[in-house]
């Protein structure tokens, strides 16, 4: 049974199967309800959130001064404040939305996105649901619809979002992200004081450089402020004279979509993804007279390139060798990670026969998720090396490659060996399969 947190509260369970790839002769028993972030959910068989994904929700991590990636955090949002104000020169153009709920309507993950019903984020293979119609946020877009719709014509939506990942050390189920939106009327966009036949909307068609409804003028007067504001981050973060290049990209809820990149270590690394608002989300949202540009960032694979932190795990950690390199510095310190160890990897692999009827991807999700909460923080990294069907005999079979490191200690051999035999049984017991 999972245990009762502070405010993620597990009441009655019922016995229901899980929406995975769940033995049809084993019943899951799961929560009738879950409360997170104070809001009482009843769950349905679509749940799928496991023991560690509940502790991570517990954390918050970007609340510690003390991490890392609330000192980059806060430097983002500093620099907005900084170069963005109102008329007024009194207050900063952007709000900063911290505190959003993080289970979700189905509807602000996806829909309100124009994210196709098709698409696979939506699989439960890829999302955390609570029920078939809220789900742990997979991303801060999903507020976008709700802050729009408040009023809200310039905000940074931060926090942590999670999604059924691999693992490695540059994947975790929960990460966070900064997402920035900024909206323009035909005034704020071209100038009240500038004598111009620039219209915002036209009756046109969509070309690789604007949305149908935008006229040229304002696809160009976007992309001129939404690179310009961008770039003047990247160089806040990686100095005035940083190199960089703008890549075409592809999101549903923008177009034009871009990449920004910059070299870093004689490498392109890629800094955030942006583009122009599709002006069908901004007409739901109540806001179809403006139009507008938004970005998303990643603050883990910032953080990592910045401070050369080399695994995802370290953000989690309450190792003071870790936590207090961080504690008494300031946003705009020069950051550099020093390493507090180095133990040796543990190589283990698990091969198994899947059960009748499963899905290769399905089966992969769960044993990520089976591995994860078995092994915990011990599990450094997890590859799928072989997949084959036998499709005379109706056999489906996979083969996963787990390794085993601590942060702190060297593993030894017997518990390397007891943690893999708990990771065997496990999906034997909860999935059916079958050890090879």
């Amino acid at each position: 049974m999972l245990r009762s947190l502070s405010f993620i509260r597990i009441t009655r369970f019922s016995s229901v199967r899980c929406f995975s790839a769940v033995r049809p002769d084993v019943v899951r028993e799961i929560p009738a309800q879950v409360e997170v972030d104070g809001v009482c959910y009843q769950t349905d068989d679509w749940y799928n959130l496991t023991r560690p994904i509940h502790r991570l929700l517990e954390r918050k991590i970007l609340t510690d001064p003390q991490n890392p990636l609330s000192l980059l955090k806060q430097r983002i949002v500093d620099h907005f404040h900084r170069n963005h104000r109102r008329a007024n020169h009194r207050t900063p153009v952007f709000a900063v939305c911290d505190s959003e709920n993080r289970v979700v309507s189905t509807f602000d993950n996806f829909d309100s996105l124009l994210i196709p019903e098709d698409h696979v984020s939506r699989r439960p293979a890829d999302t955390y649901y609570v029920n078939k119609d809220t789900c742990l946020r997979a991303h801060t877009s999903a507020h976008q619809f709700s802050l729009i719709r408040k009023g809200l014509d310039a905000f940074l939506a931060v926090g942590d979002v999670y999604r059924r990942d691999e693992i490695d050390r540059t994947h975790y189920p929960c990460f966070h992200q900064m997402e920035g939106v900024r909206l323009f009327s035909q005034d704020e966009l071209f100038g009240r004081h500038i004598k111009s036949d620039s219209q915002v909307f036209e009756n046109g068609e969509q070309t690789p450089e604007k949305q149908a409804g935008h006229s040229r003028d304002t696809a160009l007067a976007l992309q001129v402020h939404l690179k310009q504001s961008l770039e003047a981050l990247a160089r806040e973060l990686f100095g005035q004279e940083a190199e960089m290049r703008w890549v075409d990209a592809y999101f549903p809820f923008t177009h034009p979509s871009f990449e920004l990149e910059v070299i870093f270590d004689g490498k392109w690394v890629e800094v955030l993804g942006c583009g122009v608002m599709q002006q069908d989300l901004l007409r739901n949202a109540g806001a179809g007279d403006k139009v507008g540009w938004a970005f998303g960032l990643g603050l883990e694979r910032l953080a990592m390139i910045l401070y050369g932190i080399p695994d995802i795990r370290l953000f989690w950690t309450t190792d003071s060798g870790f936590t207090h390199q961080f504690a008494k510095l300031k946003p705009n310190d020069n950051i550099k990670y020093k390493p507090i160890s180095s133990f040796p990897q543990a190589h283990r692999d698990i091969s198994f026969f899947l059960a009748p009827g499963v899905e290769f991807h399905d089966m992969r999700s769960d044993s990520f998720d089976i591995i994860r909460d078995v092994g915990g923080d011990l599990v450094e990294q997890v590859d799928l090396i072989d997949e084959f069907e036998n499709k005379k005999k109706g056999k489906k079979s996979q083969t996963f490659r787990i390794v085993y490191r601590s942060n702190d200690r060297i593993m030894t051999r017997e518990e390397v060996n007891e943690i893999h035999k708990n990771v065997e049984e496990t999906l034997v017991k909860l999935h059916g399969v079958q050890i090879r």
